[in-house]
């Protein structure tokens, strides 16, 4: 391992990033934050690795450098790992080819995923060795890479035991979980490491990443709080013990990508000085979705993935009320079949209040919070959520519940300056009362509206101030 080091050396383990693939905010926030560092602070090496899935194959191999081959062991398996970089926008990315494991029709959802990302975290190590890179920092994101840590406390401390670890939760939902009888077939684990995952019947490599990291991080300050005493689903005591490693850092959004002043898909583009733009996209949009054109009347939407934690099930419980005001409903998502039959159901029964996308389409929710006035987003649970930011962006006003980022980003308006309306009790009334006033505000005092708008797209959403929380915490733990 080379000493004499000037430049921190950073290494981001990830399972996906833009813009090579993205199925969640996961992918979304570590390709910006990544590109953030690597622009802002050149005495920071920033590198990542993630698997080289079939996907973005064909559009970035014939760019990429073939570093070299090896075999990677893990438990009675010798493994093929073929290792590719591509050097893009001042970050070095590295990527492991393993067919078997990484040419499937998605990234996640496999009978073997546990297998797959084991044999992932166990291929970092050996990619440091090929490629002659060993960083001071490594930073591994999610139950995918959970192992990393793990593998670095039990099988590579004396190689690499001045390496440090970072491990951010970005959703606490999703902790790996698997049959307790496989830790050594499938993981690589010997009996005496069992019990940094084995947790509550089970295997959970969330578990052991929390355990072993010398940091961790969540998606925002008011999540971190929450995961100590509910929505930590079943790990709060664990997280409780390792409280003195977390801290709650806010994620930003693209504002490069995310600005309608520049949106190359908006049919006019338009600032916080010049809103006119807004009412031009609005009539496109109302358009688009065969809905009547309707300047004066409140247009609702809702961009998200139709599941319960999501607050779908409120929206169900007020539609009938909402519909009996003077507003049109629009929804982009997809997710439960039932909640897509319900919204389908009432774009039937109401063709000209309600329009209905059952699809993921990221240049179609540009044109929505372009167009539209205002955002539902009333989450039972939210690490952190970006439409709420992006919705602010394009001037289109939140109503949120008081939970997790949405809490940290969206301020009451009718506490004074705000950028949104926020309510705290999960229930159908408090939603149903909260959109009741964003209508009256909207029908009634339009200078106020507009003034909301603005004080909305003015937010610094930027991922500045958290790319700084972040190299703060790198320099902190390479220094230790």
């Amino acid at each position: 391992m080379p000493s004499g080091k000037t430049t921190l050396k950073v290494l981001n383990v990830v399972s996906e990033m833009v813009p090579f693939i993205a199925t969640g905010g996961m992918g979304q926030v570590a390709g910006v934050l990544t590109k953030t560092i690597a622009r802002n602070y050149p005495d920071i090496d920033m590198r990542v690795i993630l698997p080289l899935y079939s996907q973005f194959r064909d559009r970035f191999e014939p760019q990429m450098k073939f570093v070299g081959e090896t075999e990677v062991q893990l438990a009675w398996r010798n493994l093929y790992c073929g290792i590719s970089q591509l050097d893009m926008d001042g970050v070095t990315y590295y990527f492991v080819d393993n067919r078997h494991y990484f040419d499937r029709e998605s990234a996640y959802g496999h009978f073997d995923d546990g297998e797959r990302y084991a044999f992932f975290c166990k291929a970092v190590f050996s990619v440091m060795d090929v490629a002659d890179f060993y960083p001071d920092v490594i930073h591994a994101h999610d139950w995918q890479t959970a192992l990393v840590p793990v593998f670095l406390k039990t099988h590579f401390s004396n190689m690499y035991g001045k390496i440090k670890t970072l491990f951010t939760m970005h959703n606490m939902e999703y902790q790996g979980q698997y049959r307790p009888d496989i830790y050594n077939d499938i993981f690589d684990l010997l009996d005496q490491n069992a019990n940094l995952v084995n947790y509550d019947g089970c295997i959970n490599l969330m578990k052991g990443a929390i355990i072993c990291a010398d940091k961790l991080t969540t998606v925002s300050p008011t999540y971190a709080s929450e995961i100590q005493v509910s929505g930590g689903y079943k790990l709060e005591p664990i997280i409780r013990e390792n409280s003195y490693k977390l801290t709650g850092i806010i994620n930003g959004i693209d504002t490069g990508t995310f600005d309608p002043a520049t949106d190359p898909l908006l049919e006019k583009n338009y600032t916080a000085n010049d809103l006119d733009g807004k009412a031009v996209n609005k009539e496109k949009l109302q358009t688009l979705f065969n809905l009547p054109i309707q300047p004066d009347t409140m247009l609702i939407c809702v961009v998200s993935r139709l599941s319960s934690h999501k607050g779908i099930d409120l929206i169900t419980y007020i539609m009938e009320e909402m519909l009996g005001m003077d507003i049109q409903f629009m929804l982009l998502g997809t997710g439960e079949h039932a909640y897509e039959l319900f919204f389908e159901e009432k774009a039937m029964q109401h063709p000209h209040k309600v329009a209905i996308n059952i699809a993921y389409n990221p240049e179609i929710a540009c044109k929505i919070f372009a167009g539209a006035d205002v955002l539902l987003m009333p989450s039972r649970s939210e690490p952190c959520g970006l439409s709420q930011m992006i919705a602010c962006r394009y001037g289109t006003i939140p109503i949120v519940r008081k939970t997790g980022g949405l809490a940290d980003t969206i301020h009451d308006c009718r506490n004074g300056n705000g950028n949104g309306f926020v309510f705290e009790d999960y229930n159908a009334d408090a939603l149903l009362h909260t959109v009741s006033m964003a209508l009256d505000l909207y029908s009634n005092r339009r200078d106020d509206w507009k003034n909301l708008m603005r004080e909305a797209m003015l937010c610094d959403f930027g991922w500045e101030l958290s790319a700084r929380a972040y190299t703060d915490l790198y320099k902190e733990l390479a220094h230790k």
